[in-house]
């Protein structure tokens, strides 16, 4: 293992409403998401843009953009983990998660789909959220720059179960 696993709390809050129905999860914000206090904040990572084009939306520069394009979809974003020990970005360095507690969105948005980005957290919401939401997660790649495997056209392939489910869901 590379370096040395540091102890990461979760900081910042989840982003939905009453009119969520797909929740989008990450594993657990990356340092540079850290730092800018926002899901997905690291420059490469190709989440918002992706996001944006299987909406149909102009790609968000700011935090208040990117909350109320994913609002605006019925789209709450979060993460699976509340807490853990990591090195760095790497997910597959995970020791110690702690889940977040998924009834602070259940209880006040009408989740009817879960979406994970990447293996990890599709892994740990399976093993840790999955029977309390009652949901299965629908696992989709990650978007960061380290899975640069996979081009923007793919991801943007397999982001469109969101807008089909999404459609699927809504009154």
């Amino acid at each position: 293992m590379k370096g040395q696993l540091e102890t990461v709390k979760h900081g910042f809050e989840p982003v939905f409403d009453e009119n969520s129905r797909v929740l989008v999860l990450g594993t657990m914000p990356s340092p540079k998401s850290r730092e800018q206090g926002f899901y997905y904040g690291h420059p490469r990572n190709r989440f918002w843009p992706v996001l944006a084009e299987v909406l149909g939306e102009p790609n968000p520069e700011t935090i208040e953009d990117k909350k109320k394009m994913a609002l605006k979809h019925g789209i709450a974003i979060w993460d699976v983990l509340a807490s853990c020990e990591i090195h760095g970005a790497d997910d597959t360095s995970i020791k110690n998660p702690v889940p977040n507690d998924m009834s602070r969105i259940l209880e006040h948005a009408d989740i009817r789909a879960v979406f994970t980005t990447g293996g990890k957290a599709t892994a740990l919401f399976k093993k840790y959220c999955q029977k309390q939401t009652g949901l299965a997660p629908v696992p989709l790649p990650s978007t960061s720059p380290a899975n640069c495997r996979i081009t923007f056209e793919n991801l943007c392939d397999a982001y469109q179960e969101i807008v089909r489910k999404s459609k699927e869901i809504r009154p």
